[in-house]
């Protein structure tokens, strides 16, 4: 395989992709009928991290970055995401043009992505922006493309509000963990700080499943007890030797890769 496909980080689609097929999974949708919003979605991923590759090749402190864009210049990799961009948004334009309600959201999506970028300094509130755009907003926009009529707003049972609350919660634990590796924004925090700050999200993501899997008796929920578990037990203890460890990040992308093939073999197989 070619060393430039490095250059797409498709190891990080399941982040996207996944709230998609939570939604037709648990509607029992037909996959086929949001094929298009799907691979938008792909394309977009693939966009936001070929832009971010080539704003952080600029600082020479972003090493892993430089080491896996080694050879190719900006352009190079700006023409990569202008081109999933275009890509991507025709894609959604198919559905677009049908239900436009699907254009507001995606809208709201893409500014949220920008304003995540522009203040990732904000440690808190900038988390809080990335599950509102990769997790709540993506899944709406499947259960609205499967209505058959002009809704504004999604219909949401309770399982299906818990299953949110529950996937926002790991992951947003899940992306502090991720950026305490890297060395952004909760990596300024001291260590006793960012401690506190990733177990008190970790207890929360663990009150949520708990609570979501006795109110329901769905083993659903059950990893979403396991990973707060593990967030918890790595900093028991502050951690000032967290910036680098890269083969713990890859075990999380890994983990989330396996989640994702397993929801496609559920789907296809119900």
């Amino acid at each position: 395989m070619s060393k430039g496909f490095g250059l797409l980080r498709l190891e990080y689609l399941f982040s996207v992709l996944i709230p998609c097929l939570l939604a037709i999974y648990l509607n029992s949708f037909e996959i086929i009928d949001h094929i298009y919003l799907l691979a938008g979605f792909g394309f977009y991923a693939i966009t936001g991290n070929t832009l971010n590759d080539m704003f952080d090749m600029k600082d020479s402190k972003e090493k892993e970055t430089l080491e896996r864009v080694k050879g190719y210049g900006r352009k190079e990799i700006g023409t990569l995401a202008i081109a999933s961009f275009f890509l991507g948004t025709l894609c959604f334009l198919q559905e677009i043009v049908i239900r436009p309600i699907l254009g507001i959201y995606l809208t709201i999506i893409i500014i949220l992505v920008v304003v995540y970028c522009a203040y990732k300094k904000a440690v808190i509130l900038n988390h809080v922006v990335l599950g509102v755009s990769h997790i709540f907003l993506p899944y709406f926009m499947i259960k609205l493309n499967a209505a058959h009529i002009g809704n504004i707003f999604p219909t949401l049972s309770l399982f299906e509000w818990l299953i949110l609350a529950c996937t926002a919660s790991v992951a947003y634990t899940g992306q502090m963990l991720h950026e305490m590796i890297d060395g952004d924004s909760l990596a300024q925090l001291k260590p006793k700080t960012a401690q506190k700050v990733i177990w008190g999200s970790a207890i929360v993501s663990l009150a949520i499943g708990i609570t979501s899997l006795i109110l329901t008796l769905q083993m659903w929920f059950f990893p979403f007890i396991i990973f707060p578990f593990g967030i918890l037990y790595i900093f028991r203890r502050p951690r000032e030797d967290i910036l680098g460890w890269t083969s713990l990040k890859d075990i999380g992308i890994l983990l989330g890769n396996l989640f994702l093939v397993y929801f496609v073999i559920i789907i296809l197989a119900k």
